[in-house]
């Protein structure tokens, strides 16, 4: 954005919008400096704008709303909000199959920031290593060291998942072979496989997954049956899925039929 001071309200809401639009997440500070106005004045227009439907406040900033927002990939931001204690209870869950000792990779993600987080309330793990190419999950992970060595891949940086993609994402990838990977995902279908909104993250997960002893899928149940661009992995090239108990029967059932280890969180973690 371009810096614009002194705009009508009117015209500066409208150019807030295609911002939004455009790039699927801008924060309030982006605002007031790019525009030349105070953070007071940033919050109200993206008030407004939600009042005509516009956009959504998330923590810090605002994402297309659904109409605006089509099929656009859902921001960092958004989806942090979104199914928060499925993921919280999938992430308990991961990390519980963690040992001391192990290497393991962590994709980018909210659900696996998740299992970040879990795996830094395990104060019984020791000399863990984990690789990412998530600049959210690094930073999560960033006051466990030296009990966990961090290890960030290169690559170029997608502002929309705070993740590192092509070029270079791979260097680190091609040289390791970590006990496990844990990978996001948009969607998993029996028949599709494991997929992706977007092509750059699709494929580093795919080479997380080749360069990984057991491939877990982390995954909330409105995950379940949804297709995307992206291919990550057939269901075959994966050893687990981790999921919450929300998810249907016949999901589940036809995901096991089809050859891959499914654990569900506790029944009971949804009503905590």
């Amino acid at each position: 954005m371009t810096t614009d001071e002194n705009l009508p309200a009117v015209v500066r809401r409208e150019r807030i919008r295609v911002a939004v639009a455009e790039r699927g997440f801008v924060r309030v500070s982006e605002l007031a400096e790019s525009f030349g106005v105070s953070g007071v004045t940033a919050r109200a227009d993206l008030d407004a704008l939600v009042d005509a439907g516009h956009v959504l406040r998330v923590h810090g900033g605002a994402v297309p709303a659904a109409a605006d927002r089509a099929e656009r990939e859902t921001s960092f931001e958004e989806s942090l909000v979104a199914s928060v204690l499925p993921k919280q209870r999938i992430g308990e869950v991961a990390a519980s199959l963690v040992r001391s000792g192990q290497s393991i990779i962590l994709d980018v993600g909210t659900t696996t920031l998740a299992v970040a987080r879990a795996l830094c309330a395990r104060s019984d793990l020791d000399d863990v290593t984990v690789v990412t190419n998530g600049i959210s999950i690094a930073l999560e992970l960033e006051g466990e060291i030296p009990r966990f060595t961090v290890v960030v891949t290169g690559g170029a940086l997608r502002p929309l998942q705070h993740s590192l993609v092509d070029p270079l994402a791979d260097v680190v990838l091609e040289r390791i072979h970590a006990d496990i990977a844990f990978l996001g995902c948009n969607g998993v279908d029996v028949a599709a496989g494991v997929t992706n909104v977007n092509l750059p993250e699709a494929a580093v997960k795919t080479r997380m997954l080749r360069s990984a002893h057991r491939a877990i899928v982390v995954a909330d149940s409105s995950k379940l049956g949804r297709v995307h661009l992206g291919r990550i992995a057939g269901l075959a090239e994966v050893d687990t899925l981790i999921t919450d108990a929300a998810a249907t029967p016949a999901a589940l059932d036809d995901l096991r039929s089809a050859g891959l280890d499914v654990i569900t969180t506790p029944i009971d973690s949804l009503e905590r």
